[in-house]
């Protein structure tokens, strides 16, 4: 009989161990899903998206198809969670360039920005984000001056430039669900 009692405890003391132990991993599992807990969040079609222009770009230098690179000037918050960090990448295309000429034609400078990554590597496009920077027209002055004194008529339109740190909206085209930690 003793060793029956004897083979009770130990099976009991075994059951004990084993269950402490699948109590503690699933305690560790719990803890680590509340810890690195997912949530999905919606960046709504039509969320502006504030960039800067990384360098200045002068429509004399450039060539249609030229990369322009900005950054989000913001951190995008949606529900209390940033979805886009300050300082994202975004990747803009020169779709026109002409530099500024004699008789006082003016420089124009188009950059489309249609789209961009999440640092995830989802993108999100954007509608309608055109960067439009006209030069001065002086076509008048180097015309009338080339009146009187005819080499005024070399007289060039003002370039067409953006600035370094220059402000563009982008807004955001649809929909766009954001994995976040």
């Amino acid at each position: 009989m003793s060793i029956i009692i004897e083979k009770v405890k130990n099976y009991n003391h075994n059951n004990i161990n084993y269950m402490k132990k699948l109590i503690s991993v699933l305690s560790a599992m719990l803890i680590c899903n509340i810890c690195f807990a997912q949530e999905v969040v919606t960046i709504k079609a039509g969320t502006v998206i504030p960039m800067q222009a990384v360098r200045t770009v002068k429509a004399a230098d450039v060539e249609v198809g030229q990369a322009v690179d900005f950054l989000v000037s913001e951190d995008i918050v949606v529900k209390g969670v940033t979805v886009i960090p300050k300082g994202t990448p975004v990747k803009g295309t020169v779709s026109e360039a002409k530099k500024s000429t004699i008789a006082g034609t003016k420089g124009r400078l188009v950059v489309n920005i249609s789209r961009m990554n999440l640092p995830n590597g989802d993108p999100i496009f954007f509608s309608n984000t055109v960067v439009n920077i006209s030069g001065n027209n002086r076509t008048p002055l180097a015309v009338v001056t080339a009146l009187f004194v005819w080499p005024c008529i070399f007289i060039p339109g003002t370039k067409a430039v953006m600035p370094e740190g220059y402000e563009v909206m982008g807004m955001v085209a649809s929909n766009v669900d954001v994995t976040v930690e």
